[in-house]
């Protein structure tokens, strides 16, 4: 299920947004009719979560069914929660600590931002228990927020390289299609937040984006 939305007049889904298969973290403070939207189209239970009073959930975690990595100015609540909700946790301690913004992740692989340091690299691949390995996305480094990407499919930055694809779909082991958000957005992340049952996108996403969004995820089978 499809499903347009915005966060508090905010489009950008996305950056405050992060879900599996089976749980959804947002930010605080959503009216309950959103929350049973978001929990309706990804059908996963949707839990509220605060990072340092920040709202910025989709910029700040990154995970897969296995673990998750988050910012180092988590606090011992929200690792907590995250660990009660089946997720083995890692609090990255690097000066790139924008997890949701510098990891792309799936059951299969996660890319990474280039500038991550060897040892953050190891503790993120304990973690997520998948192979782990540096890139770009249309030559940014910022992969969180460039492409989305499931367990069915994965949507990118439209300028991605014919390289940068062919790395993605064997890292992640989906088909790898190129798209927009938000009329034209080329972020990707910022206003989209989807599994492989249904996604939430930016509600001035385009029919034609939302067809595009629809292929790339796998939800015409």
């Amino acid at each position: 299920m499809l499903e347009l939305l915005d966060f508090n007049e905010n489009p950008n889904v996305g950056v405050f947004c992060r879900a599996n298969d089976n749980v959804c973290f947002v930010q605080t403070g959503l009216t309950k009719k959103i929350k049973k939207k978001i929990s309706s189209a990804l059908e996963v239970e949707l839990i509220e979560l605060s990072i340092f009073d920040a709202s910025i959930i989709g910029s700040l975690l990154a995970f897969n069914s296995n673990g998750a990595i988050v910012t180092d100015f988590v606090d011992e609540g929200t690792v907590k929660t995250l660990e009660d909700n089946g997720f083995n946790v890692y609090v990255i301690h690097d000066k790139i600590n924008a997890a949701g913004n510098d990891i792309l992740v799936n059951d299969k692989g996660a890319l990474v931002h280039p500038g991550l340091k060897d040892e953050t690299i190891k503790e993120i691949k304990k973690t997520l228990k998948i192979p782990v390995k540096r890139g770009t996305i249309a030559s940014l480094k910022t992969v969180g927020m460039t492409a989305v990407v499931t367990n069915k499919g994965l949507l990118c930055h439209p300028k991605a390289s014919e390289e940068e694809k062919m790395m993605l779909g064997k890292l992640f082991d989906v088909d790898v299609m190129i798209g927009t958000v938000n009329h034209g957005v080329p972020f990707i992340g910022s206003g989209l937040v989807a599994n492989t049952k249904g996604a939430i996108i930016g509600n001035l996403t385009t029919g034609i984006e939302m067809g595009r969004i629809e292929e790339a995820l796998g939800f015409l089978d």
